[in-house]
């Protein structure tokens, strides 16, 4: 899929932009601030991420207006023209179609624009608590096969209803809560346990290319692996529930479930997240985004757009040159406030200032 406009109405700092979008590397340079971060944004949340800076919705509507809206015309591989429509409001529900029709939420975009983003904040997936590494895992599940997206907001739900049950106890168990808490014990159990288990098997197929994309991209290659830590072992979870209900009702969470596993990164063997150095450590997080690429691209699903905010600030010149050489060959947009290196061939430059996008001369 490629994006071949974008067009913006008060979103960010844009109160209005129409870009036209080539195939091959587009490069966005400007200094700090000026609006080259808030192009990757827009694209990201046509392809489901909503900010990939983690921001609110609210925080995207340009101050003083009430909606922004963002459309993109896609092309499909097969020529198919697609039309996305966003309107994300500042208050109330968000507004999105896809060729005119409407859809129920913002989170069904996800599969109609794959898009891999690359940030300065990758590092903490590996340096960062296990939320984020669970949170990679499960986006990568989810970007290989959109049917796993339902399974992660049921777990969502059910977790919600789980604990404010938990809370309502107040480390009591009477027969009403008993019984109503061994029906979500039962719904956690369904969905906890196909979730791992999808989890471990995109892990395990995600394994070999998170180590030869390390190995790419590192100035001396390392074994790689990564492995799934389950907070409910040798039991199915609802044995695992049933064990912990005690510590659940007096703490009035759900301590045991996928919500507190985690995906261990090692490098020769030590945890990455400790005994790495910091080199080491960008060049795994530089990895673990390839893989997720090149999973969904081997899957068939489709070809990623692939953006790069600002990554070759934090890398040094060699790690920097091998990561151009190894990113796919596909529509990429790359942003820098402090030029590029050497061995890049852009196909296109453009110069961002305080919200207007020009040819570079």
């Amino acid at each position: 899929m490629l994006v071949r406009t974008l067009q913006l109405r008060d979103f960010r700092g844009y109160r209005e932009l129409d870009l036209e979008l080539g195939d091959g590397l587009t490069v966005l340079l400007g200094d700090n601030g000026q609006g080259k971060t808030n192009l990757l944004e827009a694209i990201g949340f046509v392809g489901g991420l909503g900010s990939f800076r983690g921001a609110p919705d609210e925080a995207m509507v340009r101050s003083g207006t009430d909606v922004a809206i963002i459309r993109c015309d896609l092309e499909a591989p097969d020529g198919r023209e697609v039309l996305v429509e966003c309107e994300i409001a500042r208050s109330g529900r968000n507004r999105v179609k896809v060729n005119r029709q409407k859809l129920a939420r913002t989170r069904d975009l996800v599969g109609v624009l794959p898009v891999t983003v690359f940030s300065p904040d990758d590092l903490e997936l590996v340096k960062g608590t296990p939320s984020l590494r669970r949170r990679w895992l499960d986006e990568a599940l989810v970007a290989r096969h959109r049917r796993h997206d339902a399974l992660r907001a049921d777990l969502e739900k059910i977790l919600r209803q789980r604990n404010a049950l938990l809370k309502q106890a107040r480390g009591r168990l009477s027969g009403d809560i008993s019984t109503t808490l061994e029906v979500w014990d039962a719904k956690l159990a369904a969905v906890g346990d196909e979730l791992r288990a999808q989890r471990i098997a995109m892990l395990a197929m995600l394994t070999p290319l998170l180590s030869r994309a390390y190995d790419a991209v590192a100035a001396a290659p390392a074994d790689v692996q990564a492995t799934y830590s389950s907070s409910w072992a040798q039991q199915s979870l609802l044995e695992a529930l049933s064990d912990v209900r005690p510590d659940d009702l007096r703490r009035g969470l759900t301590t045991v479930g996928p919500h507190r596993d985690e995906v261990v990164l090692t490098l020769a063997g030590t945890p990455a997240r400790t005994h790495a150095s910091q080199g080491e450590q960008r060049s795994l997080a530089l990895a673990l985004r390839l893989a997720t690429d090149a999973a969904v691209r081997e899957s068939g699903v489709g070809r990623p757009v692939v953006l790069l905010d600002d990554v070759f600030s934090e890398l040094d010149p060699t790690r920097a040159s091998a990561l151009l050489q190894v990113l796919p060959e596909t529509q990429r947009m790359l942003t820098s406030a402090a030029g590029l290196p050497a061995s890049a061939r852009p196909d296109r430059v453009l110069h961002v200032v305080n919200g207007t996008v020009r040819e570079a001369p």
